[in-house]
């Protein structure tokens, strides 16, 4: 089952708020010390980046510049900052850290670094990766909402073609993954994927079956495969997955693309793929290249009743320039 905006909008706005609890920000201080959550971030990033301007910290922490003037003036009296003139404003000044500041500073770092290392510990390393480049992209979202700007593009993600140590295990790993949280499968589905994957990765060696993965760096983080052998010269296209980490980057799409040309230019007479009612953002993706529902029905492969759907595309059908 895909979710509507309106489902992810509420899970994350749930989810931020459990985030803000957790983290203690609901608190009237913050990070084992005695200053509000606004005065640690002051702290934190005057220390991250030697010294701030008042007016940079205006930007930087989207409070008012009068709220700022007070907390400053109140961690200036507090021993945590100092003002320095400025070495290219003499009418302006600059923040630093204090001894004490930097004392300071060190145990906000200690305390987060345990509250945030001992949370990862509940997480895969597959989980972690995902949390950071969840949380990094939804920050940047924020804030470029907040100051009226584009966010930055997306880094494009690599696709390499055949088989690499590790492309089994993590197909599954993503398949069960995605279909646990959005469809409720379970063993009986992980089990069958990885049965198929590995049955279908052993014969590689036949140049008409081909796999292709999205990369993130090293890390797979989608897939695709073609398997050439299907009855009366068909193509199957399977284990088709994106990882979330890989979600609204194009992936997909690319994917796609090489599978299809791949398909085209071995002459299959048309290309089959099975998959479930439901998936409504994967079904349009099909059918922008080309793939029209052929038939539908009930299922119990998958590990759970579905009404299980199959897409075919034709060949192309290649012209002469002789007409």
């Amino acid at each position: 089952m895909i979710h509507s905006q309106s489902d992810l909008t509420n899970q994350v706005r749930s989810a931020s708020r459990l985030l803000v609890r957790e983290l203690g920000f609901m608190k009237a201080t913050l990070a084992a010390t005695d200053y509000p959550p606004s005065s640690v971030h002051t702290i934190v990033e005057i220390g991250e980046r030697d010294s701030l301007t008042a007016g940079e910290l205006v930007a930087l922490l989207g409070l008012e510049k009068s709220s700022v003037s007070r907390m400053v003036r109140k961690l200036i009296e507090a021993g945590e900052i100092e003002e320095i003139p400025h070495e290219e404003d003499a009418r302006s000044k600059k923040l630093r850290l204090t001894v004490q500041g930097k004392k300071t500073l060190r145990a906000i770092d200690s305390f987060a670094r345990e509250q945030v290392g001992a949370a990862m510990t509940y997480l895969t390393s597959e989980q972690q990766q995902a949390v950071n480049e969840g949380i990094a992209n939804y920050a940047v979202a924020l804030q470029s909402h907040r100051l009226g700007t584009a966010p930055p593009p997306p880094m494009q993600l690599d696709i390499a073609r055949g088989y690499r140590p590790g492309i089994i295990g993590r197909i599954v790993q993503m398949h069960a993954d995605y279909y646990a949280r959005h469809s409720n499968f379970g063993q009986p589905f992980e089990s069958l994927v990885a049965s198929d994957m590995a049955e279908l990765m052993g014969r590689l060696h036949n140049p008409r079956n081909e796999v292709w993965v999205a990369l993130d760096g090293q890390r797979m983080v989608g897939s695709i495969a073609i398997d050439g052998e299907g009855e009366g010269g068909e193509a199957i296209l399977r284990c088709f997955i994106l990882d979330d980490s890989a979600r609204g980057k194009g992936a997909g799409k690319r994917l796609l693309a090489e599978a299809i040309k791949f398909c085209d230019e071995h002459g299959f007479c048309a290309t089959r793929l099975w998959t479930f009612k439901g998936l409504d953002v994967a079904r349009k993706l099909y059918e922008d290249f080309g793939f029209r529902l052929e038939q539908e029905q009930e299922g119990q492969q998958w590990g759970a009743t579905v009404i299980e759907q199959c897409f075919v595309r034709p060949a192309e059908k290649i012209v002469s320039s002789n007409g």
